[in-house]
């Protein structure tokens, strides 16, 4: 089950979930509605993401929640907030990298004062199980990230992934093959965008 929050301070060029930006996007629920909406699917993992989970004053409360109902709790967030002893089985950290960096003057000047904290990173992979996911728009992209890993230290390779970066099915086609070369490389796991081979960018429910 994926649970969607609103409101989000970076401003990602490619973002496939722009709709999510503003914090008034989407419909209030309780936690303890989510819940009830949650339960009625027979799977034991609920992935909270968003916008950006963890500028959301209400996680801990749902995390809450969702643990009490039993469920294994993987947070997707960017790494550019730290909340300490958040039920979690598993971080699931996407740092952005330049690549990320909108056109317009407006939204790049935003973004770049959020887009990336290496104090948070490390908070993060130390005090919770983690995996880091990075996109790739091309293979230039790679010195960057192991420029990004070298300052975090610590990171556990096993746990580094690639992604393409893809809005689209098309998209997705044409830059798995690379991805996969430089994670053959590299020793990095490949990544899959599931939604995007599934449902080619469609907005869900």
């Amino acid at each position: 089950m994926f649970i969607r929050l609103a409101g989000c301070p970076l401003r990602c060029r490619w973002c496939d979930t722009k709709y999510a930006w503003d914090q008034t996007a989407g419909a209030h629920y309780s936690a303890e509605k989510i819940i009830q909406i949650v339960q009625q699917w027979p799977s034991k993992s609920a992935v909270i993401t968003g916008g950006e989970p963890m500028v959301n004053p209400d996680l801990p409360q749902l995390a809450h929640a969702l643990k009490a109902s039993d469920k294994h709790i993987t947070t997707e967030t960017a790494g550019i907030a730290f909340i300490p002893d958040l039920p979690c089985d598993l971080m699931s950290i996407s740092p952005k990298l330049s690549n990320s960096t909108p056109t317009d003057p407006e939204l790049a000047a935003i973004h770049e004062d959020s887009r990336f904290d290496i104090a948070v990173l490390r908070e993060l992979i130390d005090n919770y199980e983690y995996q880091l996911k990075f996109v790739l728009d091309s293979e230039n992209d790679l010195p960057e990230i192991q420029q990004t890993l070298k300052e975090i230290g610590n990171v556990d390779s096993a746990k580094v992934m690639l992604m393409p970066q893809a809005a689209t099915r098309d998209e997705l086609l044409a830059k798995s093959p690379m991805v996969a070369e430089l994670c053959k490389k590299t020793g990095f796991a490949f990544c899959q965008r599931l939604q995007v081979l599934l449902w080619n960018g469609k907005r869900g429910t």
